[in-house]
This record gives C-alpha cells, structure tokens and sequence, in this order.
C-alpha cells in the first residue's frame, strides 16, 4: 500500500482505531522493560512544530526512537519557509532525506498542504481546527477505563476549540454520545457540526447533560494565539469552571478529563483536578503509547 496519512481521527475507520488501540496496549504492556523495536529501523522523522509543546513532542520523540528510528526538530523560524518557500518545494526536498513528518502548526490547511506533496506519512500533531493524536489517545484511555466505548457520555464543558472539534468527531466515530457546553460566541466548529452523522447536543448552560456524564472534559480558556483576548475570556468562561457545585449531581463514577497544560483554579480547580476522579496524568501518559501504536499501524502500511 501506498502512504496513508493522519490528519483527522477520520482519516481512520473504527476497526482501524481499535487495531491502533490493540497496539497501544501491547507497546503500554512492555513499556517498563523499555524493549527497542524494529518498526521505524533506518528511518528518520522531521518534527515541524511552529508552536511550543511538552507531551506531544515529547512522546512523539521518545515514541519514534522506541520504534527503532531517528528524529529531526525542524522548528519553522529555522528553515526556509519561514523565508517565503513554498510548502511545495520543502515537501519535493525533504522527502528526499526524511521518511515522515509530525507537524505542529497553526493553520488546518498547512498540514493538508505538506500531506499533498510529501510521499511520506504526514501526521497532524495539532492545528487550530483539530487534535487527532490527542483524542486518539483520549479515547484509547476511556477504552481502558470502561471497557467500552459505545453508549458512553461525554460532556465537554469550556471553549469549543481543536481539542474539542476532534473529541465530536471522534464520538460519532466510534459510539460516544459527546455533549458540548459553550458560551455563545465560542461554540465548536460548524463545519465540523455539519460533517457529524449522529445528533450532537448543544448548551450554553454549564448545569446541563452533567448529572448522567460518564466523562467530564474541560481545556484551557486561552489557546495559543488567544492570549491577547485574555481578561475577555476569563470573564466569558468563569461560570464554566469545572468545580464542586458544578459537579455536585454527577455519577460518583465518572472520570474527570483534562489535554493539559492546565491553568489551575481557572478551568478547572485544584479539588477536581487532584481529585480521585481524575484521569489527567494516565490521559498524559497514554499519548506515548497511542503514538507507538499510530505510527507502528501508519509503517506498517507504507512502502517507500
């Protein structure tokens, strides 16, 4: 087969994630033993990423040498697009020296470029419109807590940004009724509404859909490239902090979620973040495996 790349959780079917989540597993299992694989021998990766990062690039670093292969940073303000190059001529170069990119950029489309005229696998590691290694990561870990994914309910409480753009697709995906609470003028995408098959319900009200909730999901107020709306956000957003009144009438069982970095007694307090239902660090830990087990599923595929 050709190269398949990983732009949208929907450039994947529901089998193809679960055979992802069976690898992730398996990779988690041997973690401890730090064992080297074969997958990604002899091959090299470039990291493009134009804004800061600590889990992505780091799993994605530490995942790729554990497969066997070679990183390259290849920060924007460093090579020659930050000049005026085509995304074209630096996909016709690069793919002469490297065997993939991760990229982590601003626009949607950037990424949609370099997968057009790299003849390698292009991975989305985060655009303002989407977060596919997040939410494949997050659904992988609500599949190890529940056993299942199907029936579940997510409510994602805060600003209807990438984070949560994918966690909508990713539910119609695969079976999980997600539930999104937004101020009026911060709702998730529409064209990622209208690309939903199944009903999606939609509140501005930060009470609703809580008291059935299988899984609270909440993410910073200000996203990179939102700082200079910062005091107009915390105003906007502070009746939807996740806190003790607003879960108040939840399930004692459900799981409380969190992408991280978290701004701490913003969206979410210390009580609830620290608390026994929260999952954030394993939610963290997990991205490591789930990219082991993406690009191990992406290379199994691709013939140079």
């Amino acid at each position: 087969m050709g190269k398949r790349d990983f732009l949208s959780i929907l450039d994947l079917s529901k089998e193809e994630i679960f055979k992802i989540f069976d690898l992730s597993k398996m990779y988690k299992s041997k973690w401890a033993r730090r064992e080297i694989e074969n997958i990604l021998r002899g091959r090299t990766i470039g990291l493009i990423f134009n804004k800061p990062s600590t889990r992505t690039r780091t799993s994605f670093e530490v995942a790729i040498y554990s497969l066997g292969g070679n990183t390259i940073y290849l920060e924007e303000s460093n090579i020659q697009i930050s000049r005026g190059e085509t995304i074209k001529d630096t996909s016709n170069v690069l793919s002469k020296y490297l065997d993939g990119l991760v990229i982590r950029t601003y626009s949607h489309s950037e990424v949609e470029e370099f997968a057009k005229w790299c003849n390698f696998p292009v991975i989305n590691a985060l655009t303002d419109l989407l977060h596919p290694c997040q939410i494949l990561s997050d659904y992988f870990t609500i599949f190890e807590k529940f056993g299942k994914l199907s029936g579940l309910k997510l409510t994602y409480i805060g600003d209807g940004n990438n984070v949560c753009n994918s966690l909508i697709l990713g539910g119609d995906l695969l079976g999980v009724e997600v539930r999104v609470i937004c101020p009026d003028d911060y709702m998730p995408s529409e064209k990622i509404l209208k690309m939903v098959k199944n009903k999606i319900r939609i509140s501005n009200n930060p009470y609703d859909f809580i008291e059935d909730t299988d899984i609270l999901y909440t993410d910073t107020w200000i996203s990179m490239g939102d700082e200079k709306e910062k005091e107009k956000r915390l105003e906007i957003f502070k009746k939807y902090q996740v806190n003790s009144k607003l879960i108040a009438k939840i399930k004692t069982d459900f799981i409380f979620m969190h992408c991280l970095p978290a701004h701490r007694n913003w969206e979410v307090t210390d009580e609830i973040i620290d608390g026994k239902n929260s999952i954030v660090y394993t939610q963290a830990e997990n991205r490591l495996h789930c990219q082991k087990g993406l690009l191990h599923f992406l290379y199994s595929l691709y013939e140079q």
